[in-house]
């Protein structure tokens, strides 16, 4: 189904800027809203193309057109779920605004410790590490069969720096990581960082999002999700005035077809609780529920998650830590929860043949989406075996919880050998091998280029470190 998008870059959207798009869908009869799962808006085929006047500022992506990438960011998560310390929300805007031109690619820019945006469903994937300032890049161009690690960390305001290089480089020809890393080192002069230690991301169960949470002392945070992804346009009209009343700058929308409102004043609580209560605002759906991740407009997936919710919710069965995804077959191939059923394709010369559709089961392995590893545990199963299957495998995760330590991405990076490098002094032409080091100088084997001291010097014309350039980073 073709639809109309907004891109809202890195899910974040003033209640201003809300209103008006509110206003431009209400000025074509419509009267719901979607949110997609790249944080952006989704309208129904009926939303008309708007001349530039009009659309103002606003990205829109039409049916007609490419689709625009949007951006991913966890700025959603800051100041309410786990979050590494130096990650402000402050700092995520600034890194957002550093984005002029709408990307041809899929970005993330995401808080390892946080559970509610997926890190990898990017091609390039920004993740904050320990160092303050400082960022992982891992990339899967759409020509990649793997995602790779970029071999040096990135500066928080060299990020988008980084993207638009990349986002060159790649339109004009099909390389390797390797040879990605040496154009991108050529092209740019930047604050990079050398990595010292591997990406560790904690696995913490999947959070509640919904309803009015504290935040701090005198604050609240506000989460809303309707279970059809169909938001009222007089009812977000009106949320944003009171949002403006109350003087909160920004909404944040989820990739879970939900969104998020953040400091909502505590002498406030009560006036926005009359508010959803007088339109029967629902704001305490069970987990079950919420931990669900379905494509936008499709029927068929939001009668089968009805489906499996209710039944689970008969037998009673817990999902906390769990997240569900239902999907077409082989529809993108990048999933980011715990346990995805899969609806199989009807073979073109069964289509005029009214016969039941069938599904796959699989789970990412440790029950964690972020080893971006799928197992298959059932294939060509009938719908009304599919709770069963989830029951299987919601008391198996239980069974494993605890048991043994999730073989996370600083397990997986022990496990490769190590990247060499090679340098070239200009100036004489002398090659500094890392698979030998230096004798002359004192430097043992092993030791990349990017880790000797500023002080280093070509051992034959004794020129600087800066007169090196690299022509190869080899595997040990």
């Amino acid at each position: 189904m073709e639809l109309t998008r907004l891109i809202v870059k890195g899910g974040v959207i003033s209640p201003g800027e809300l209103r008006e798009v509110v206003n431009m869908a209400m000025d074509q009869g419509l009267d719901s809203i979607s949110f997609g799962s790249r944080q952006d808006i989704i309208f129904p085929n009926g939303f008309k193309s708007l001349d530039k006047e009009k659309l103002g500022k606003h990205h829109f992506v039409f049916p007609d057109q490419k689709s625009g990438n949007n951006i991913v960011s966890s700025y959603v998560s800051t100041d309410i779920f786990r979050n590494t310390n130096w990650l402000t929300g402050n700092k995520f805007l600034y890194i957002l605004e550093q984005f002029k031109e709408q990307p041809k690619l899929k970005v993330n820019i995401t808080d390892p410790k946080q559970q509610l945006v997926p890190l990898f469903t990017g091609h390039l994937n920004f993740i904050a590490s320990e160092h303050e300032d400082y960022w992982f890049l891992y990339i899967r161009l759409p020509k990649w069969e793997r995602m790779e690690m970029y071999p040096i960390l990135i500066y928080s305001w060299d990020i988008a720096t980084f993207y638009y290089e990349i986002e060159k480089i790649a339109a004009e020809e099909s390389m390797g990581i390797d040879m990605l890393f040496s154009l991108v080192s050529d092209a740019l002069e930047t604050n990079n960082r050398t990595i010292d230690k591997p990406l560790n991301i904690p696995f913490y169960p999947f959070p509640y999002y919904e309803g009015m949470n504290r935040m701090g002392i005198d604050q609240y945070w506000l989460g809303l999700y309707w279970r059809n992804n169909l938001y009222n346009l007089d009812f977000l009209k009106e949320m944003c005035d009171l949002c403006f009343d109350c003087k909160i700058g920004k909404i944040c929308i989820t990739p879970w077809k939900s969104f998020i409102i953040k400091g909502i004043p505590k002498d406030r609580k009560l006036e926005w609780e009359k508010f959803l209560g007088k339109r029967g605002i629902n704001v305490r759906h069970s987990l079950l529920e919420l931990n669900w991740h379905l494509p936008v407009a499709m029927e068929w997936a939001l009668n089968l998650k009805t489906f499996l919710v209710r039944t689970l919710d008969q037998f009673d069965i817990s999902t906390y830590g769990l997240t569900f995804g239902i999907s077409e077959y082989n529809r993108d191939g990048h999933y980011f929860t715990s346990i995805v059923v899969e609806k199989n394709e009807l073979p073109p010369a069964l289509e005029s043949i009214k016969i039941r559709d069938t599904y796959n089961v699989l789970f990412a392995k440790n029950f964690d989406p972020n080893t971006r590893e799928y197992l298959v545990h059932s294939q060509d199963i009938d719908k009304l075996e599919l709770p069963t299957i989830l029951i299987e495998l919601s008391r198996k995760y239980f069974d494993e919880l605890g048991n043994s330590v999730p073989e996370t991405n600083e397990n997986l990076q022990k496990k490769e050998k190590p990247k060499l490098d090679i340098y070239q002094c200009q100036e004489c032409l002398t090659l500094y091998n890392s698979e030998y080091g230096d004798e002359t100088q004192g430097i043992p084997k092993g030791i990349l280029f990017t880790d000797l001291g500023e002080d280093y010097c070509c051992s034959l014309c004794e020129a600087p470190k800066n007169t090196f350039r690299i022509l190869e980073i080899i595997k040990n």
